[in-house]
């Protein structure tokens, strides 16, 4: 029975499964780095010093929203991997998580880290994470998740 269930499942399910999983990796990545404090990687987005300060200034609410948002993904794309059903639920606490996050972050950015890309990229993130979400929605509506 189980192998009836694994070939009815799309390609294109993998595919976006998949490529979830690896977007979402980056974002861990990127969270375990800033909050180690790896300065070797954070100056490629700037003057390390700066990046950190600001995000030592963050308040409480937005780290939270931060982390939420990362891992919620993170767990989203595991969940998805699994064929689960609850990807859907971790990926809106991820959304929830990084729209209180880069709200934050949208109003408070230093000038000296000010730019189109620091403008753009949470709307992508967010883009991408709302799309996961429907996705995973619509696939447990069809079966694919159980």
């Amino acid at each position: 029975m189980e192998q009836a269930n694994a070939a009815r499942v799309p390609t294109s399910y993998w595919v976006v499964s998949v490529l979830g999983a690896l977007w979402n990796s980056f974002g861990a990545w990127d969270y375990v780095m800033t909050r180690t404090r790896n300065v070797d990687y954070l100056k490629a987005a700037g003057d390390p010093q700066v990046i950190l300060d600001w995000i030592d200034s963050f308040p409480l609410w937005a780290q939270i929203g931060w982390g939420l948002g990362v891992w919620g993904s993170v767990a989203g794309s595991v969940l998805m991997l699994l064929r689960s059903r609850h990807a859907a639920t971790a990926f809106l606490v991820s959304l929830v998580g990084a729209v209180v996050s880069f709200g934050y972050q949208l109003t408070n950015t230093p000038a000296a880290l000010a730019s189109t890309a620091s403008k753009v990229m949470p709307l992508v993130i967010c883009g991408i994470v709302l799309f996961l979400w429907h996705y995973s929605r619509k696939s447990a509506a069809q079966g694919i998740q159980r």
